[in-house]
């Protein structure tokens, strides 16, 4: 990805349920107010609550940062999952169709690749995991 010059950010703590849909509303209002249309926000609320979701049930703990970025003359929406969970071992097959670890569809982290234009993964097993999305504002 490159580099991305942020300007407003807002961050959610994530531990339950009900911080996933404070996380998801707050991506909402602000892809909203930086006038992305109503089917990329849909989008980018459900990117956010994939992300938040992987943070409940896989590391407990976490925090989802939703920022306005720029880059040249494009503006986007960028999204932080961050947690300091188990991490993941296998980075190929948690982004393929299908694969979970626990008791879901395996369509998270893929399905958020394919709806955002710009995707970033860290993981270190037993220190945690880093997602950056990217949607950027159509012109």
């Amino acid at each position: 990805m490159q580099a991305q010059e942020p300007v407003d950010s807002q961050i959610q703590a994530i531990r339950r349920d009900a911080d996933v849909i404070s996380a998801r509303q707050m991506g909402r209002r602000l892809a909203e107010d930086m006038g992305f249309g109503r089917p990329d926000q849909a989008l980018i609320a459900t990117a956010i609550s994939e992300l938040a979701r992987n943070i409940v049930v896989y590391a407990g703990y976490g925090e989802i940062e939703v920022s306005v970025v720029r880059q040249g003359h494009r503006q986007g929406l960028r999204i932080v999952a961050r947690d300091r969970g188990p991490g993941i071992a296998d980075l190929g097959s948690a982004l393929a169709d299908g694969y979970s670890t626990g008791n879901s569809l395996g369509l998270g982290l893929p399905g958020t690749r394919r709806i955002v234009d710009d995707f970033d993964i860290r993981s270190t097993p037993g220190e945690g995991v880093e997602v950056t999305a990217v949607k950027w504002r159509r012109q």
